[in-house]
């Protein structure tokens, strides 16, 4: 039979259960925009920037079972939504990136967008492809999708030439997906039962166990919860692994154990001595610099060998699917700890009783804090989770307003919080807002998102506008890009480059057809929550502009100061102090 490529390229992603696009059209990808409108499946969806269409494609990802796909043009397509692929690529989220090509039967040279797509993008996927011919497309595009998502996830690229999507070719077979898995031959690699014993033994022999889980536990909390409370183990997260452990459990402590988590999760792994760490790298952020005191009896379980023992060294190292390994362990300690139950249960009820206590003072602390005629960062949060049901989507940005969800807004299921992690692009919030709420239509989804942040990627709320996307977009409006101008003050005592000026947000409102609301103070925190969801109900995108107060640190700023400053040489750090208080005196 003959078929065009772009009506093979429709065929596949059907196949593989993709339900969006993102990306803008162009000379060399019409025609698969011109099947995709044909699909009863597939919905192409017009952003405003590939770099939208990035992110949008990575919020799919992380809140769905479909895949997140980005249909771009060659060249600026590419080069446009580099972030997004490299976010997805550091934070291992999986992503299928189709590109058009230049014409591969042309005789000539300079083609419009002509340019080694695969060299650009190799740093950032797990793997690139060229089609050669309408006889490839199919079998490329479900490779493409399980390199995508076995192993540590992450972007794959596929690039397409504009001619063969145009063009009839050959085509022996239409494989569905499943047919084509049959053929694939399965390497098992031995489970590893022995350092699962070796693990059990550490986990039961420590006085003060306790857990510290990534995004490659997300979907293993029915287990996690049942180790924690198995051990009496109080329970922190990385930043992106904040929805890995419910944030209503009473041994959640929060993001992150040392000097820079909240002081819950300080006090609660003060003495730990013997840590299980699930899906997590130890990368800067979840450390808070790398400030974190590691117990010599670490477990670390991770899909990624190369991340076991790369920054702190793994009593026990096991690699391996968390979803495979963790109810096997569960099955382990249960058998191990059946005849020291009592002793279990008295550790469990006196830990969780010190949680609860060391919550509710931090929460107090925010409460008495003196916001002024500014919003309370503390009040609005708690505020915010009232008004928030428990299935509810929270998507933050990359700023200070990023710790202060960590810190204040508790994420009650898996994958309910999703964030730019490790390569930490600013601009992420407001298309993964929108595509969050495309990819969960029935439930609340909230962004929240630095001032500085929102206006790299406000106009994209007109996308959500187009297609009736009831979500809010929480604006954390100070005039700074605080986390940056916070860090500056200690050792500069000035901001550079970090002052915004004011942004008339309902100019943008106007601009992209959105709703526009300001919570100027606390006194109108519930009253516009309230209004803001009910006009999401009526398929609105909400700006809620919020008079945010900062001046109250975070743990995570303070924590990461004095950690950075630790590590500096002692004469840079002695240069560093004295400039700091000269300039304090001289102003």
């Amino acid at each position: 039979m003959k078929k065009t490529g772009a009506w093979l390229v429709r065929y596949a992603l059907e196949q593989i259960g993709v339900r969006y696009t993102f990306g803008i059209p162009g000379v060399h990808n019409t025609e698969i925009y011109d099947e995709l409108n044909s699909s009863e499946f597939i919905q192409p969806i017009l952003v405003t920037h590939e770099g939208s269409g990035a992110f949008m494609a990575d919020a799919i990802s992380r809140t769905s079972k479909s895949i997140g796909t980005l249909l771009i043009v060659p060249a600026a397509g590419v080069t446009h939504a580099a972030s997004g692929i490299g976010e997805a690529f550091l934070d291992g989220i999986p992503m299928l990136v189709i590109a058009g090509g230049v014409r591969s039967d042309s005789q000539f040279k300079y083609q419009l967008h002509d340019m080694d797509q695969h060299a650009l993008l190799k740093p950032i996927t797990k793997q690139t492809f060229k089609v050669n011919a309408q006889a490839e497309i199919i079998e490329t595009i479900y490779k493409a999708y399980q390199i995508a998502i076995t192993g540590e996830p992450g972007p794959v690229f596929v690039e397409i030439p504009v001619n063969i999507q145009l063009y009839t070719g050959l085509v022996e077979d239409l494989p569905t997906y499943k047919e084509y898995c049959k053929l694939q031959t399965v390497n098992h690699v031995p489970f590893p039962f022995a350092s699962l014993d070796e693990a059990v033994e550490l986990l039961v022999q420590a006085k003060s166990p306790g857990l510290f889980l990534g995004w490659g536990a997300v979907d293993v909390t029915a287990s996690t919860i049942e180790i924690a409370e198995l051990l009496g183990a109080p329970v922190s997260t990385t930043l992106q692994g904040l929805s890995a452990f419910p944030g209503n459990h009473p041994l959640h402590c929060g993001m992150s154990f040392g000097v820079a988590a909240v002081p819950v999760a300080t006090k609660a792994f003060s003495e730990c001595d013997c840590l299980l760490a699930v899906g997590t790298r130890f990368a800067e952020i979840a450390t808070a610099s790398f400030g974190v005191t590691v117990p010599k009896n670490l477990i670390h379980i991770d899909i990624n060998p190369d991340v076991i023992s790369a920054n702190y060294p793994a009593k026990v190292g096991i690699t391996g699917d968390a979803k495979l390994i963790l109810p096997e362990l569960v099955k382990r300690l249960k058998l191990k700890l059946e005849q020291t139950k009592q002793n279990r249960e008295n550790r469990l009820q006196k830990i969780k009783s010190e949680i609860a206590k060391n919550k509710q003072t931090y929460t107090e602390e925010w409460f008495q804090h003196d916001s002024k005629d500014r919003v309370n960062p503390g009040k609005f949060f708690s505020a915010l989770r009232s008004t928030l049901p428990d299935d509810g989507f929270v998507v933050v940005d990359d700023g200070n307003h990023t710790f202060l969800t960590a810190e204040l807004m508790p994420i009650h299921k898996p994958r309910h919080m999703i964030s730019p992690t490790d390569f930490n692009c600013m601009g992420y919030a407001v298309p993964a807002t929108i595509a969050t709420k495309m990819a969960n239509p029935d439930k609340a989804v909230v962004g929240i998102i630095g001032d500085g942040a929102f206006l790299m990627t406000c106009m994209e709320i007109s996308t959500a506008k187009r297609n009736q996307v009831g979500a809010i977009f929480v604006v954390f409006n100070d005039g700074e890009l605080s986390q940056i101008a916070q860090a500056q003050q200690v050792p500069y005592n000035r901001k550079t480059c970090t002052v915004l000026g004011t942004t008339r947000f309902e100019g943008i409102a106007l601009a992209t057809g959105a709703e526009y609301l300001r919570i100027e103070t606390n006194d109108d925190i519930f009253e516009n929550l309230k209004t803001a969801w009910n006009l999401t109900q009526e398929g609105r995108p909400v700006i809620l502009d919020v008079h945010i107060d900062y001046s109250k640190k975070t743990r995570f700023t303070q924590g990461i100061v004095g950690t950075n400053l630790k590590r500096l040489p002692f004469a840079t750090k002695l240069r560093m102090i004295s400039r700091a208080l000269v300039r304090k005196v001289t102003g």
